[in-house]
């Protein structure tokens, strides 16, 4: 395990998820919203790092899908956080996302602060993993 990779990574995480709650207090929930996606993203990044990899890409759900390919057990409420994250990676930031009007428009404090729970969760699951992988 090369623990300092790992932390590198966490600690973007925390401070990407630090910014996305800021973001929420403020009401730029469309920004809220992908960096919830970012901060769930580099945490599991993080682990993979951590374990030599190198991965590629911007799908929680497809790092996630290679740990368990590595032998973790990922709950389906993980996964299913993590897709609904991978939504909000392209549509907060295009207008063309949208058949009408701004991301900022389709985006509500109750949905990104779902999606910052979502990240909470994620970031806590990678935690776990570490703290089993270490007291293995």
């Amino acid at each position: 395990m090369k623990r300092s990779e790992y932390e590198r990574w966490m600690k973007q995480a925390g401070r990407t998820l630090s910014s996305a709650r800021r973001d929420l207090e403020e009401g730029y929930y469309e920004w809220a919203s992908f960096k919830a996606q970012q901060a769930a993203e580099l945490a599991v990044k993080a682990l993979l790092r951590g374990l030599g990899y190198a991965p590629i890409g911007h799908s929680i759900t497809r790092l996630l899908r290679e740990l368990r390919a590595e032998g973790f057990s990922i709950p389906r409420e993980i996964l299913s956080m993590a897709m609904e994250l991978d939504r909000n990676y392209i549509a907060p930031r295009y207008p063309d996302a949208y058949p009408e009007g701004a991301p900022f428009e389709y985006y509500s404090e109750d949905v990104a602060g779902e999606l910052i729970s979502y990240a909470e969760e994620i970031i806590e699951f990678v935690r776990g993993l570490i703290g089993d992988l270490e007291g293995a």
